[in-house]
């Protein structure tokens, strides 16, 4: 990796607002100190200064935010994609999740899914790991030598599933926590902690309440899932009989925005008092629309969240989602969009291109600030796309290429450079 204030040169993409892109064909895009200074036609005087590297005909596009992955479940993606959720979990998630027990066995799964992270178009990422302590720092200390931004979380879960991965009591989960929060303080710049009860029916109410104390003593942001499924949503009404809705179970233990900055994956059946809670409280909405056709779960209404003014952005949720490519991401956000549209709803109208884009980038790019765009004073994350591989007899303006990449990134298309804060990160 280099850090240092340079020049991209090539054709650039990025989003203006969620309905539009800005294209600047042959542009320049300056950053200064790992921040950027903006998209020019040509070089400003006061940058003339600054090394330029000319990437020629390719794209270059803002670096996309991965806003829910699950680290542990990348050795057994592809598997299990004939069970529902609830089934999925217990007879593949958490078998594989309690091996991470053995160190040995978490530092070489782990090894593989950094590397492959570190080679994807995502520059940053919101991940879960497990409840093992040593495992979950591994994690964190490939993350943050890979020079990608992440949060990493540190699991809890204290009822409701396996002997293996059931931590003994509230009490230990929450001790177990505290203590990695004070052995990993301002170790890892790249890889910082987030609150991580799995979902709230694995955690008890004395779990969640001292959760929400850790996040008050630390600041931390939280992720968590949130109605994924009809049957999951039953279950935490039996739960938690008290609550008026899934996501007032994290609201009443201080876990669901406001000042706990929060991301909450699924939504895919959210009621009307809870997208009101989620719209009220800035609550995160993480996207997985790959992971919702595979775990038979439903399509999220995420027109609806986006016209209700609630942040969204795009998740791969491996391995409830095969494939780790924010393009198939975008791709897969418009396809069951235009389901929902044509057989649930057809005042909600289908996702476009730029709407989902926008997702990708700077929709969940805004979780860790100003990240997501080429605008002045954004966080310079940037991808350089080479789609000369992707062959066609027809003549392409930029925009269209950009849409072509999305949809056949795999068939022919090749990650020709990566920056992530202004630095380089070398993918061979």
């Amino acid at each position: 990796m280099r850090e240092h204030s340079f020049i991209l040169k090539g054709n650039i993409c990025y989003s203006e607002t969620k309905d539009r892109l800005s294209v600047t064909e042959q542009g320049y895009l300056v950053c200064c100190e790992g921040i950027s200074r903006g998209v020019y036609p040509v070089i400003p005087d006061e940058y003339r200064n600054l090394p330029v590297k000319d990437y020629g005909d390719r794209l270059i596009i803002p670096g996309m935010t991965d806003l829910h992955i699950h680290a542990p479940q990348y050795p057994f993606r592809g598997i299990g994609m004939d069970l529902e959720l609830l089934e999925w979990l217990n007879t593949h998630t958490f078998p594989e999740e309690s091996r991470y027990s053995d160190l040995e066995y978490a530092e070489k799964a782990y090894r593989i899914f950094v590397e492959d992270l570190k080679r994807s178009g995502s520059t940053r990422a919101v991940i879960f790991g497990t409840i093992h302590l040593p495992a979950t720092e591994f994690l964190m200390k490939e993350l943050d030598a890979s020079g990608l931004s992440t949060y990493v979380g540190k699991v809890n879960m204290d009822q409701n599933c396996t002997d293996d991965l059931r931590e003994t009591d509230a009490r230990e989960s929450l001790e177990s926590t505290a203590a990695w929060l004070r052995e990993t303080s301002g170790k890892y710049p790249n890889a910082r902690p987030i609150l991580t009860p799995r979902f709230a029916p694995t955690c008890s109410g004395p779990l969640l309440e001292g959760l929400g104390k850790l996040q008050k003593e630390y600041g931390l942001p939280v992720q968590s899932h949130l109605s994924e499924n009809l049957s999951e949503i039953q279950w935490v009404q039996e739960l938690f009989p008290w609550s008026a809705c899934y996501g007032n179970v994290y609201e009443h233990y201080g876990l669901f925005g406001k000042e706990a900055k929060t991301v909450m994956a699924h939504c895919v059946h959210s009621s009307d008092l809870e997208v009101e809670l989620m719209k009220n409280n800035g609550v995160y909405v993480a996207h997985c629309p790959q992971s919702n056709t595979n775990l038979s779960s439903g399509i999220a209404p995420i027109r609806r969240y986006l016209d209700a003014g609630i942040p969204v952005g795009l998740g791969t949720d491996i391995a409830g989602g095969t494939n780790m490519s924010m393009f198939r991401c975008i791709a897969d956000a418009v396809g069951v969009s235009k389901l929902y549209w044509r057989l649930i709803d057809q005042e909600k109208k289908p996702l476009t291109m730029e709407e989902a884009f926008y997702l990708a980038t700077r929709g969940g790019g805004s979780f860790f600030g100003k990240v997501g765009s080429f605008e002045d004073g954004y966080e310079l994350d940037a991808l350089v796309l080479d789609d000369s591989g992707i062959r066609t007899a027809k003549e392409l303006n930029t925009k269209e290429r950009l849409e072509r990449y999305i949809y056949l990134a795999e068939e022919g298309g090749r990650l020709a450079g990566k920056y992530v804060n202004g630095r380089e990160i070398l993918l061979s």
